[in-house]
């Protein structure tokens, strides 16, 4: 489609922007009021919902299309993410209201714009069918990523998280950037279509060339999804960012990864057809090895964690690696798998996310003793939603984390990857410990001198009892999750 009539399938998108424009024009009017406005932020939120309604109104929408000139796809697997980002964005800018750390700052408005530009551009990741596309909307992702991670300026782990991200990305960003010159090179196309065209041209002495290429933009999509090596950035950002900012960057962040992984990978790629594009250069091989490092890397570094940022940081390494496995299944079941497992990821990691700034904003404390018997100081409901948090994410049953994680391991099975499905077992084993042992230190040990009774008001546990049930329902009941992911993995192909 041309620009006009691109306009008319681009509403989320527009929506957003509005919603920027809106943000910025609120804050300045605002800017000498004391106590600061809570108009930019009640914007936001308004933004951010108006474009989730309008991502939903599009998942039944026929049309199936290019739009801008092949820089866009609209298509079912689009508008799936866009769902799935627009959840992220609403219940980031929700916590953000709530938490003590984003309120105590003199630019929430600039905090809210970053956010909503943030989200918008993991919108157009999910939708990019072209690498320029794809790499202008990576990299604007990132840049209001690192300045969300250093949104607090006093805080000096902040401000270390901020640059570490920066250099860390810049160095991923420029390896993604010259393999994708490679591609370009080696096809002559940008856009996805093309490129698949072009590789199953491509002749053999080639392949060698194009499998580096591969590798450096692997590099730059495995940075977005935190997975080993490019993991290195996520524990010290996750740590350092204002809580809210970790859970978009944790759930928001890696689903736009996965999008963009997928689409390319998948499309770009695998379009040539496995025999021709898979399996004439050893990329299963290379994802395997990256998969199995994520999840044993990410559990094994987590139990020795004592702040819970940091822990549910090598935690979410750690289910990145689950993740990829459906990615290295290059099957339809195993993309299907990898949708359905980032709905449940976001559903109980945001929870989790959402009880540690609940108790930091009591507590001022992040590490594990802040916790200590938490469910007799006053804090029962939030200590028993993290413990189902955290057992969904160990894969327990009858918890929507072993639901997601089946499907996961039953596409390895599948595909016959099964040293990398018993890799993926042993591995939610390890993970076990960990999630229990805050478990324990919530219920079974007892509170000393200087740990203070806590008191939560009901409307701040709103949040967390909507993810809390979400977490037990999607457990027993998710044949209407599966039909939808199963319709959103068939990517428009023109």
């Amino acid at each position: 489609m041309g620009a006009a009539d691109s306009l008319r399938h681009f509403t989320p998108e527009l929506i957003l922007t509005g919603a920027i424009l809106v943000v910025i024009a609120l804050d300045l009017a605002t800017t000498r009021r004391r106590p600061p406005s809570v108009l930019p932020g009640g914007a936001a939120l308004l933004g951010a919902g108006a474009a989730l309604v309008a991502s939903f109104d599009m998942v039944d929408e026929p049309v199936r299309a290019w739009l801008f000139g092949k820089m866009i796809v609209l298509d079912g697997f689009s508008e799936f993410f866009k769902v799935l980002l627009g959840l992220a964005l609403v219940a980031t800018i929700w916590m953000s209201l709530a938490s003590r750390e984003v309120r105590r700052q003199p630019n929430e408005g600039e905090y809210y714009t970053m956010l909503l530009s943030s989200g918008l551009a993991m919108f157009l990741m999910a939708s990019a069918g072209n690498l320029l596309m794809a790499y202008l909307a990576l990299e604007f992702a990132s840049l209001t990523s690192y300045v969300l991670t250093g949104f607090l300026r006093h805080n000096r782990r902040s401000m270390e998280a901020s640059l570490k991200y920066l250099i860390y990305g810049g160095v991923a960003s420029g390896a993604m950037i010259y393999g994708m010159s490679w591609i370009f090179g080696l096809t002559g196309a940008m856009d996805y279509t093309g490129i698949a065209d072009g590789l199953g041209r491509l002749d053999p002495a080639s392949r060698g060339a194009f499998f580096l290429a591969l590798v450096l933009v692997l590099a730059g999509f495995g940075y977005k999804v935190a997975s080993v090596p490019f993991h290195m950035w996520a524990p010290d950002v996750y740590t350092g960012a204002p809580i809210p900012v970790t859970a978009f960057l944790a759930v928001g962040s890696k689903a736009a990864g996965f999008a963009i992984l997928l689409r390319f990978f998948h499309f770009g790629v695998g379009g040539a057809g496995p025999a021709a594009a898979i399996r004439s250069i050893p990329l299963v091989p290379l994802a395997t090895c990256l998969c199995a490092a994520t999840m044993t890397l990410g559990n094994l570094a987590a139990l020795s964690q004592q702040n819970m940022k940091r822990l549910l940081a090598y935690s979410s390494i750690a289910h990145a690696g689950y993740a990829l496995l459906g990615f290295v299944a290059f099957a339809d079941a195993g993309v299907q798998a990898v949708l359905f497992y980032l709905v449940v990821y976001y559903i109980m990691n945001l929870g989790a996310f959402w009880v540690v700034m609940l108790v930091a904003n009591r507590t001022g404390r992040e590490d594990i003793g802040a916790y200590r018997g938490l469910a007799w100081r006053g804090g029962a409901l939030p200590a028993t939603a993290l413990a189902l948090f955290l057992f969904s994410l160990a894969g327990l049953p009858p918890f929507a984390g072993f639901v997601g994680k089946f499907y996961v391991f039953a596409a390895g099975v599948e595909t016959r990857l099964i040293a990398l499905v018993v890799i993926g077992v042993l591995n939610s084993v390890v993970s076990l410990y960990y999630y229990a042992r805050v478990v324990r230190t919530m219920f079974l040990d007892e509170p000393r001198p200087e740990d203070a009774p806590v008191d939560f008001r009901i409307g701040e546990l709103a949040g967390v009892g909507a993810l809390s049930v979400a977490t037990v329902v999607l457990g027993v009941r998710f044949a209407w999750l599966l039909a939808w992911v199963d319709d959103a993995r068939r990517i428009f192909t023109g």
